[in-house]
């Protein structure tokens, strides 16, 4: 699926278009945020890309979501 990660003021958030999504991402398995996963408020898991830690935000990636739970 397609999220938005970006940088607010409280630290970063996903946003999801095809569900009208936006949720903090409150942990992240690696310091740099990518090749990883990521949690969200909602206990949703996402897989993102393995990209470099230097990546610009806000960026769109492909994400992929590992929890069961909707």
């Amino acid at each position: 699926m397609k999220v938005m990660i970006r940088r607010t003021g409280t630290g970063l958030s996903a946003y999801v278009s095809k569900k009208d999504l936006e949720e903090p991402i409150i942990a992240m398995e690696n310091e740099n945020l990518w090749g990883g996963c990521v949690l969200l408020r909602n206990g949703w898991r996402l897989a993102l890309p393995d990209l470099p830690k230097d990546t610009r935000l806000p960026i769109t990636v492909e994400a992929k979501k590992i929890s069961e739970e909707d």
